[in-house]
């Protein structure tokens, strides 16, 4: 028997049945919910049922934020009584650094609504009288947090998708699922059903690879052991009227949460373990592990140090259950690459708090073509093909060892790497170069100038880091004389064919570069919001060569393969792995390279910004004369083969016009002085051309592109923000992503991204401020860290605002 379903939601734990809620609540009453067996049965029903809105994201703390919002109301609202118990929740501090991070998350929770406060030690006995305060420093207060039933969740989730209209499957796991000629998707369940279905997700959860197995792909995703206990009855919570905050002791990483009159104890430990490295066994659900408490007795000791009653009783039961890791620890929300029409909603390892919002955004995603939000941070295809079992199982549980640790700036951590590199990775890291990986690929962070140097300094404050001297060095040669970076890793195409001009000029919002020409061209969603950002070169009338994101191959590469035209007038290659590109810029860029060249480098013959195919020390090579800090350079796109002869013929040729290796971090700082923006830090599909000042590579009358209905309604309608960039004055540490903007007290706008201007002397903030707020010299402040500092609207770009430099 075959049956017809619009959608088809694999697995029923607390994703997959807010994933068909929230489809049922936007009208999409033909779905049907598949699970192998009964709801919840996976990590749902054993994970311990913590609601946290806290995050470091803006908007993993959105989507947070209203799962604790829907859950108060939901019991009601479906007629389903769930165990909720909000109590607020103490995270410790044991240090100022701490502090510093509480600090930046209270300012982002305030400013989306939530009421969150920094707590002094005096302040949080009075919250939590049983506690032991002798090192701690502080704290942070989510009045917000609490606990849930996670069954009963996933129950009421269900019924109120079934009250609506949508079916829920039990006892019957998926057994094939198979792409039809249509587009639509047939899946066939063990007992013989078959669905049709317009569109799928995946949602089951430590079972998500197997799914994906199913249509051919690979997810990143391995499963954790994550160990909790529970106490026996202890007499002192039982006398209390109210439940204890929930407690949370990251500088020591574990939680401890009131369980009736009993307490939970759940360490993140150093010791962890991965599992199922083979395959999960077929018949796993509602089952648990053998428990393995020598792993935890430190964490023990220390709970029971900070409160003592812990260890005046037994321990009631242990938890050891699977739970799905990413090598990040977020999630997947969102389309499969290579795939149509078939969506991931798995691989949470904190499903209950993010359930709610989860459901929420891959329901948006289906129905609507994107989220309200932008959580490309949770999209599977921020890893490709370097994301492979090895690199998952290394990767996951060095997070689950550090999940709790300080969200410094510029941490690289070392497990799964390298993954992807260039030639040039061994004789840059002979040369000390601290090395950093992007979308997998190892790029030079940092040229140490002495072993000191090359030690990791973690801090908020850019004086305290180890790179910050060296890289004034890195940059102050760029500016000064030249500098040479291998920027490997750029996702690149090749889209030629006689209707390459024509798809092209539809798909992107601006116009396109004439012959030997370079340009910067975004794509849009249909709601007329930035999708992504390419520098467009026409090499032939009939032949471009598209660059964008290292991160965002498989993003980029799934958008233009679905608008590829069908009667094959354009031919698309995906060429990232082909070439590095050799940025050489500096006032000294020109006469170095016409050291190792016979090409024109004036003004007249190779202009900014343009494209010549030229010989470099013998060797062919695409030169293009653009770079992302800001001085008179090229880009130097050389074959992978070719890569360590012109690199080392740069090198010898440039000696005498001080050239100097620079890495990342000097062209982070560099590019913050020219406002160059960075994709989905800067940019993302929150914000139209507009909102972002990207106006100049928008031609509305150029005839239709994608968006361009919505955006020509959405500027008509008037922006409401403009993206600025401020100076900053007397911090010491810059503005990290999302830093709050303020005006007379009140929140007028967010950091996209801060750091320091080395050719400038000033720190720099990339921001989104209120449309009346935006011109050049209005008086503001940004909150770092908890302290609020004078900032000024710069005018853009804030260095060389003629772009003398760039045209020397």
């Amino acid at each position: 028997m075959t049956q017809h379903a619009r959608v088809v939601v694999i697995g029923g734990g607390v994703v997959g049945t807010s994933a068909l809620y929230h489809l049922a609540k936007l009208g999409w009453k033909d779905c049907v919910l598949i699970e192998r067996d009964e709801l919840a049965s996976g990590s749902t029903w054993h994970a311990a049922g913590n609601v946290p809105t806290f995050s470091g994201s803006w908007n993993i703390m959105k989507m947070q934020a209203y799962s604790a919002k829907l859950y108060k109301t939901l019991g009601e609202e479906v007629d389903y009584p769930m165990n909720y118990h909000i109590t607020g929740s103490i995270r410790l501090a044991h240090r100022h650094a701490r502090m510093e991070e509480f600090a930046h998350s209270v300012a982002m929770a305030r400013a989306q609504g939530l009421d969150y406060a920094l707590l002094s030690p005096a302040e949080i006995r009075d919250k939590y009288p049983l506690m032991e305060m002798d090192d701690i420093v502080g704290g942070l207060w989510d009045a917000h947090d609490g606990d849930i039933d996670p069954s009963q969740l996933t129950q009421a989730l269900a019924k109120g998708a079934k009250d609506m209209g949508a079916k829920v499957l039990r006892f019957n796991g998926v057994t094939s699922i198979k792409q039809q000629p249509s587009g639509e998707w047939k899946i066939t369940t063990k007992d013989g059903t078959e669905f049709v279905a317009e569109k799928v997700i995946n949602a089951a959860g430590y079972r998500a690879g197997e799914v994906a197995a199913m249509v051919g792909q690979y997810l990143p995703i391995i499963a954790m052991q994550h160990q909790y206990l529970i106490t026996e009855m202890i007499p002192e919570l039982a006398a209390r009227k109210e439940k204890l905050p929930l407690v949370r002791d990251p500088d020591v990483s574990y939680y401890l949460r009131q369980e009736r009159d009993g307490l939970i104890l759940g360490p993140y430990e150093w010791e962890c373990k991965s599992d199922w490295h083979d395959g999960i066994p077929a018949e796993f659900a509602f089952q648990l592990w053998p428990d393995d408490l020598d792993r935890l007795e430190s964490y023990i000791e220390q709970a029971v140090a900070r409160v003592p009653v812990l260890g005046t009783v037994g321990v009631q039961k242990v938890i050891n259950g699977p739970i799905p890791y990413s090598p990040d620890g977020n999630p997947y929300i969102g389309p499969q690459h290579g795939l149509t029409n078939f969506y991931n909603a798995n691989c949470f390892s904190f499903g209950i708090c993010q359930g709610g919002g989860a459901g929420k955004t891959i329901a948006e995603y289906v129905v609507h073509g994107e989220p309200e939000w932008d959580l490309w941070g949770l999209d599977h295809r921020r890893y490709t093909v370097f994301a492979d079992q090895k690199y998952t199982i290394e990767k996951a549980e060095e997070l689950y060892q550090n999940e709790y640790a300080i969200g410094f700036p510029n941490e690289e951590r070392p497990a799964g790497r390298p993954r992807l590199k260039t030639p040039l990775f061994d004789k840059l890291t002979k040369k000390g170069a601290v090395m950093g990986a992007r979308g997998g690929w190892e790029r030079a962070a940092y040229f140490p100038r002495n072993a000191e140097e090359a030690k990791t300094k973690l801090s908020f404050h850019r004086a305290e880091q180890a790179w910050f001297e060296p890289v004034r060095a890195e940059c102050k040669a760029v500016a000064e004389a030249v500098g040479i970076m291998d920027l490997g890793g750029f996702s690149k195409f090749i889209v030629e064919g006689p209707g390459a001009e024509k798809w092209l000029d539809h798909l992107v919002c601006g116009a396109l570069p004439k012959s030997n020409r370079v340009t910067l061209a975004y794509t849009l969603t249909p709601k007329g919001s930035i999708l992504s950002e390419f520098t467009m070169t026409r090499l032939s009338p009939e032949k471009f060569y598209l660059m964008s994101a290292g991160s965002g191959l498989w993003h980029d590469m799934d958008w233009l393969t679905q608008h590829l035209p069908s009667d094959g007038s354009v031919r698309l290659s995906e060429v990232s792995q082909s070439a590095s590109s050799l940025v050489l810029a500096g006032p000294r860029s020109r006469d170095l390279l016409k050291k190792i060249t016979d090409a024109d480098l004036s003004n007249n013959a190779f202009p900014w910004p343009s494209c010549q195919e030229i010989v470099v020390a013998g060797k062919k090579v695409t030169a293009l004369r653009v770079n992302y800090v800001g001085e008179l350079g090229w880009e130097l796109h050389v074959p992978m083969g070719d890569l360590v002869h012109v690199y080392d013929a740069i090198s010898s040729a440039g000696q005498e016009f001080g050239l100097k290796d620079f890495g990342m971090y000097a062209m982070e700082c560099l590019r913050l002085e020219k406002g160059y923006r960075s994709w989905k830090q800067d940019i993302t599909h929150e914000y139209t051309p507009f909102d972002a000042g990207l106006e100049r590579f928008v031609k509305l009358n150029k005839g239709d592109f994608i968006g361009r209905e919505a955006l020509i309604k959405r500027h008509e309608a008037g922006e409401k923000e403009r993206f600025v960039p401020l100076i900053v004055e007397g911090n010491t540490a810059d503005a990290p992503t999302c830093s709050i903007v303020f005006k007379d007290g009140k929140k007028v706008g967010i950091v996209g991204s801060g750091g320091w201007g080395f050719r400038i002397g000033k720190s720099v903030a990339l921001s989104y401020v209120r449309l009346d707020l935006a011109a050049v010299g209005t008086k503001l402040e940004v909150e770092i860290l908890g302290q609020r500092f004078p900032a000024v609207v710069a005018e853009e770009p804030i260095f060389d605002p003629k772009n003398e430099r760039l045209k020397a």
